[in-house]
C-alpha cells in the first residue's frame, strides 16, 4: 500500500501557483483575487472558509470574506452577487454551502458569472465539462485528478467506481474520469443509496472513489486487492481525543481498507488538501483569463 499524499502534492503545487501568481503581479500590477461569500455560522463552513483565505495568502492571492448573517434575503444575496460580477478587480466568487433554507442554492449558483465560477458549479462550467471544453472543473474533482496526474496511476482502461452521486463530486468525478485524457479513460459505475448489490459493484472497481458522507461506509469486504481507494469523506466527530475536540473520518474504513489498496488517500491529509488546490488553480486561470478568453 502507498499513500496518495495531499500534503506532498498540494505544496507542490502550490509553489508552483505562488510563482505564476508572482509573475501576474509583475506583469498586470495586482493579485489574482478570490472572494468567499459566508451566510450563517455554520462551524464547517467557517472552517472550510478560513482555510480558503489563509492558502489565498499563502500563494500570493487576494481574498475577501464576506460574511452575512443568517437571515439575509435571497434578493439581497443576488443583487451582491451581481455587484461582485461587475467587479473587473474580482477574479474568483464562492458561495460556501450549505446555505440556510429559505435561499435557493441554485439559483446563487447561476447568479454567479461562469466566468468567475471558481468553484465549476454552474451549468455553463459543467456543460463544457461535459463536452470537453475549457472551464472551471469543480474543485475536489479537478484536485483528485491532479494528484493521480502527480502519482501517474494508470487509469486507462480501468473500472473506475463511484460510490456517491452528488453534483459536487459524484457526478463529476465520473465524467472526469469516463473523458479521453490522462488521468481518464476509464469504463465508469455510478454507485449510491438505491444501487442493487452495492458491495458487489464497488468489489469491481480497479478504482474506487468514496464520496457518499457516511463514516467508513467502504469496508474492506467491498474492495478488491490491488485497487486505488480514494477517499473524499470528511465526516466529523466529537472526541476526547484530539486538542480540538472533535476527530475526521473518511467515507473508506482505511484501517481495514488500506492493507489491500495499491494506493490510498488519508482522511486528513488527503483529498480536503487538493480540493484547495484545485480551487486556487482555477482562481488564477480566472485571473490570467486562460478559460474564458472575454
Amino acid at each position: 500500500m502507498q499513500l496518495l499524499d495531499g500534503k506532498v502534492v498540494s505544496a507542490k503545487i502550490k509553489e508552483d501557483i505562488k510563482q505564476e501568481a508572482a509573475e501576474f503581479l509583475q506583469e498586470k500590477g495586482r493579485k489574482p483575487h478570490l472572494v468567499a461569500i459566508l451566510v450563517g455560522n455554520d462551524g464547517g463552513s467557517e472552517t472550510y472558509v478560513a482555510s480558503k483565505m489563509r492558502n489565498c495568502e499563502m500563494v500570493g492571492f487576494d481574498s475577501t470574506n464576506i460574511r452575512y448573517d443568517v437571515e439575509i434575503s435571497e434578493a439581497e444575496l443576488i443583487a451582491k452577487i451581481k455587484e461582485i460580477n461587475a467587479d473587473a478587480t474580482i477574479d474568483g466568487l464562492i458561495v460556501q454551502l450549505p446555505l440556510p433554507p429559505h435561499i435557493d442554492p441554485e439559483k446563487i449558483t447561476e447568479a454567479i458569472d461562469y466566468r468567475k465560477d471558481v468553484d465549476g458549479f454552474h451549468p455553463v462550467n459543467l456543460g463544457r465539462m461535459q463536452r470537453n471544453l475549457p472551464c472551471f472543473i469543480p474543485a475536489t474533482p479537478y484536485g483528485i485528478m491532479l494528484m493521480l496526474e502527480h502519482y501517474n496511476i494508470d487509469t486507462a482502461g480501468k473500472k473506475a467506481v463511484i460510490v456517491g452521486r452528488s453534483n459536487i463530486v459524484g457526478s463529476p468525478m465520473s465524467i472526469l474520469l469516463a473523458r479521453n485524457t490522462q488521468p481518464g479513460n476509464c469504463t465508469v459505475t455510478i454507485t449510491h443509496s438505491r444501487t442493487q448489490n452495492l458491495r458487489e459493484e464497488v468489489l469491481q472497481g480497479d478504482i474506487v472513489v468514496a464520496a457518499i458522507g457516511k463514516k467508513n461506509f467502504v469496508t474492506a469486504d467491498m474492495v478488491k486487492e490491488g485497487a486505488v481507494v480514494i477517499d473524499v469523506g470528511i465526516n466529523r466527530e466529537t472526541s476526547t481525543e484530539t486538542k480540538s475536540g472533535f476527530k475526521l473520518y473518511g467515507d473508506v474504513d482505511y484501517e481495514n481498507v488500506a492493507p489491500k489498496a495499491s494506493w490510498i488517500t488519508p482522511v486528513p491529509g488527503g483529498v480536503g488538501l487538493m480540493t484547495i488546490v484545485g480551487l486556487l488553480k482555477n482562481t488564477l486561470e480566472a485571473a490570467k483569463g486562460t478559460i474564458y478568453k472575454d
